[in-house]
């Protein structure tokens, strides 16, 4: 840690004839070590050191930050092809995010000395017997995973997850960096998703085989991409991180089989099993349907990392992708959807993911002005006709559901003629009925934004909130949904 701070203040000095590329790196570096790495995203960084308002910055429209950050980019690139390109560590920002990635680059150990400064001949000896030892097991290992099943395309036998334990990280096994999106399986150039999310390739596996997906549609996502490949049989992670409270989210999805038999297999953290029997097709309720699973409170072990293990039963275990965030102990972090192609930031700050975890519906083309609210864009546009959520969550808990309506249809300020009774719905959360006759036209009129909260709301045994938007005259619409953990 020392060293990266020490690289961030190079990095910073080195850029202090450009007051805005100074400003963003010390930014960045601040909240990066100060566990902050959650407010790096384009609202805090306008707001907070490129003076925009609080009240009215729109990223869609002000793109100060993309285009101070590519110049940050462009910069570091030029910096570390030039006076700091023998610095041991290189600072970077990867396209997309805003969260710095420190990376040790490969060179040689500087000479030992004694502690009066003079070189220690006898150490320095012992020093290059360890490592020639070292060099010679990477080099036995290294051929030994080259003829590892994770190498042939469309393997999947493995062997057993091992619980050997391995040396904690150090300096030479960097922790990993959180937010951490792994696509499992997957061996190409990083992937953005819908939110501008980065997306790395696999790492941190051993054993089983990979799968490219057949080339079919898989529903209830926004992110197809995350859906592609497979690393399958039997494999685990052990992913280093550093001591704290995360989130994890495992995503799968299960393809067409002429069998109706279950595929199951188990999932296991650090050796305690969180996923018995588990069948991919039935916890989505069907083939090719986006299935995620949601996990708080979990940490690495004793020695650092943290291993996820996936043991074959009836059929081959299999996994898509891994998502690791910073979590909060006890307590689900909050989902907030926007039935919007793009994400967006409230004006309290608050990350709304593009729309996702739907089946079926339509959404609208254009944006519309919505009164009542100090946040329109946020009601700006909606999903209707006969559809429903799927929103993953942690199954110990209960949540607060929120929905945010509009009537973009009817009334004087619509496109139809018709006021009350021309839109009547119903809303219900895995059967329990929350909306019934709803007429958003009568409770708000047209064009005003509209609130509803439901507390103490269960998930499913397959760990999901599924929301349904039933007609009764008309289509049913929404245009956000926040899920809240209740747990304290």
């Amino acid at each position: 840690m020392e060293e990266e701070r020490r690289e961030l203040e190079a990095v910073s000095a080195a850029l202090e004839n450009s007051t805005r590329l100074h400003l963003l790196i010390t930014y960045i570096g601040e909240k990066y070590f100060s566990d902050e790495t959650d407010k790096l995203h384009e609202y805090d960084i306008a707001t907070e050191i490129f003076g925009r308002s609080k009240d009215t910055f729109n990223a869609g429209n002000d793109a100060i930050v993309r285009v101070e950050a590519h110049r940050l980019r462009k910069r570091l690139k030029e910096y570390y092809a030039g006076e700091g390109k023998d610095h041991a560590i290189h600072l970077s920002i990867p396209p997309g995010i805003y969260v710095p990635i420190f990376t040790r680059q490969n060179s040689s150990p500087a000479t030992p000395t004694s502690e009066s400064g003079a070189s220690a001949p006898g150490k320095w000896r012992w020093y290059y017997y360890v490592v020639a030892i070292a060099a010679l097991a990477l080099t036995i290992a290294g051929v030994y995973l080259l003829f590892q099943p994770n190498n042939i395309k469309k393997g999947t036998v493995g062997a057993a997850a091992s619980n050997a334990q391995q040396a904690a990280p150090s300096n030479i096994t960097p922790y990993a960096q959180v937010p951490l999106r792994i696509l499992a399986g997957y061996s190409g150039k990083p992937q953005i998703d819908s939110a501008g999310n980065l997306w790395q390739p696999d790492q941190f596996f051993h054993f089983g085989g990979w799968w490219d997906r057949p080339d079919t549609v898989v529903a209830r996502t926004s992110d197809p991409m995350l859906f592609k490949h497979w690393r399958n049989g039997d494999f685990f992670y052990d992913i280093p991180l550093r001591p704290g409270v995360y989130e994890l989210h495992l995503y799968f999805v299960a393809v067409e089989q002429a069998s109706s038999d279950l595929s199951t297999f188990t999932v296991d953290i650090n050796g305690d099993k969180i996923l018995s029997a588990f069948d991919v097709r039935s916890d989505a309720f069907g083939a090719n349907l986006a299935d995620e699973r949601v996990f708080r409170d979990v940490s690495p072990a004793s020695n650092g990392f943290l291993h996820l293990g996936f043991t074959s039963e009836r059929a081959p275990a299999i996994l898509c992708a891994i998502e690791i965030q910073p979590g909060t102990p006890h307590r689900l972090l909050p989902i907030r959807l926007v039935t919007q192609s793009r994400s967006l930031t409230d004006r309290d700050g608050q990350f709304w993911h593009s729309d996702d975890d739907f089946l079926d519906g339509y959404t609208s083309k254009n944006a519309i002005q919505i009164t009542g609210t100090s946040d329109p864009d946020l009601f700006a546009m909606e999903r209707y006709g006969h559809f429903t959520y799927a929103i993953p969550v942690d199954t110990r808990d209960r949540y607060t559901v929120i929905l945010h309506f509009a009537e973009f249809y009817f009334g004087s300020g619509g496109s139809a003629t018709g006021g009350a009774g021309s839109r009547v719905f119903r809303v219900l959360c895995n059967g329990n009925t929350l909306l019934d006759n709803f007429d958003i036209y009568k409770e708000a009129g047209s064009l005003h934004a509209l609130t509803k909260t439901f507390s103490h709301q269960k998930p499913s045994a397959q760990g999901k909130l599924n929301i349904t938007f039933e007609p009764i005259v008309n289509n049913a619409t929404v245009s956000g949904i926040e899920i809240l953990d209740e747990s304290q």
